[in-house]
């Protein structure tokens, strides 16, 4: 494979670096390495490796890009609202080095497609967002003995670390079982749509799974395997701490059904007890003048963006408000989207008994989406 002129003049400052030379940009060419997730982390994954040369770019994700995105997902502008953001990438990229090769996947990475997908690539770069993909993400890259660069944010703390490389010997490397061998209850860690997140440290912490990524395919430096590098961008700290093999954990075989793993099929069985109410029947409840209460089970924060009424009783103190809670009549109760109100209600009516509580179906979000769309959405 060589290079032409051009492509020569675009990597130059790679190619004048001691110990990377045409040898290193060489391997970036013939290398291949997945990303997935196009969002807050792989915005900056995938700038920096279509620029950086790297040959073949694989691309999954089955998201469309929503306002809320542009805070952090640089890769796209109000122009690409609503389009999919794994085409809208590719043709970003392309854009920004004509001389690589774009693999596009609009589907969502399941136990069923993961081994057809990420048996193509050299390197896995995992920029989502939630514990069942990287649980799979994790598994197949162990089964598939496929090298793993691993990146998180949330709030203002960022991580990075590389999993199941294969060192000179021939051995892999601690893998996320390792460092994580179970994930958290399904409401302990909210997302970034709950929790919040600083825009930079998306470009932060990419940039860092593209440095990591890259080393591995072009040879060069000390990679974070065995390490989880841990990034604070409030007060500017880091910490690297190393990670052992857990002796503990049973060999991984085969793909699971990562939902239940994650707890998340439980919970949904659970909620689905619960009663419901949707926007439009809200609307008409208060349309019509009908006695009922309003309960915002949201954080403070959140209810100052947008609020449309209710009673602020934030989740993780609903179980003290009891008290403020009627009984002699209809309770609604909502969230964002919903699903942490369906959660206040199943907690509410197993520790109380109350059976006069009635979910929002789809939350703020579809309250001003249907009724109100002068409302902001977040």
């Amino acid at each position: 494979m060589y290079f032409s002129n051009q492509e020569l003049a675009r990597y130059s400052r790679h190619i004048i670096l001691d110990g990377f030379g045409i040898e290193g940009q060489q391997k970036l060419k013939n290398g291949s390495i997945l990303v997935i997730g196009a969002g807050g982390l792989g915005s900056p994954i995938l700038q920096y490796l279509a620029a950086a040369g790297v040959g073949t770019i694989g691309i999954i994700d089955f998201d469309k890009v929503e306002e809320s995105n542009l805070q952090r997902q640089v890769l796209y502008t109000i122009s690409d609202l609503q389009q999919p953001k794994a085409l809208t990438a590719k043709l970003k990229l392309l854009d920004l080095n004509p001389y690589i090769t774009i693999q596009v996947y609009q589907e969502q990475l399941t136990s069923e497609n993961a081994f057809s997908i990420l048996k193509k690539y050299d390197i896995i770069v995992d920029g989502t967002d939630n514990f069942p993909t990287r649980y799979l993400v994790n598994d197949a890259c162990v089964i598939l003995n496929k090298p793993l660069v691993y990146g998180s944010i949330y709030k203002y703390e960022g991580q990075v670390s590389v999993f199941n490389l294969q060192n000179d010997k021939g051995q892999r490397s601690v893998n996320y079982r390792d460092l994580y061998p179970t994930p958290p209850p399904p409401d302990l860690v909210p997302n970034c749509a709950e929790g919040g997140v600083i825009g930079v440290l998306a470009g932060i912490i990419g940039s860092m799974q593209a440095n990591e990524a890259i080393k591995i395919l072009a040879g060069i430096g000390e990679t974070l395997s065995g390490r989880l590098f841990i990034f604070d961008a409030l007060d500017f700290t880091t910490r690297t701490i190393k990670i052992k093999k857990n002796k503990t954990l049973a060999p991984i075989t085969h793909l699971i059904d990562y939902d239940e793993f994650c707890g998340l099929k439980t919970e949904k069985n659970s909620t689905s007890m619960v009663k419901e109410i949707t926007v439009q029947q809200l609307k008409a409840m208060k349309d019509n003048g009908e006695d009922f209460q309003l309960i915002d089970v949201r954080e403070g924060y959140e209810y100052e963006i947008v609020n449309i009424g209710g009673e602020l009783m934030p989740l993780g103190e609903i179980m003290n408000h009891v008290e403020d809670i009627a009984t002699d009549k209809k309770v609604v109760i909502h969230c964002r989207s919903g699903a942490r109100s369906a959660s206040a209600c199943m907690a509410l009516q197993q520790h109380f008994g109350l059976d006069n509580l009635y979910n929002l179906k789809g939350g703020v979000l579809a309250y001003a989406t249907e009724i109100d769309p002068s409302l902001p959405k977040y």
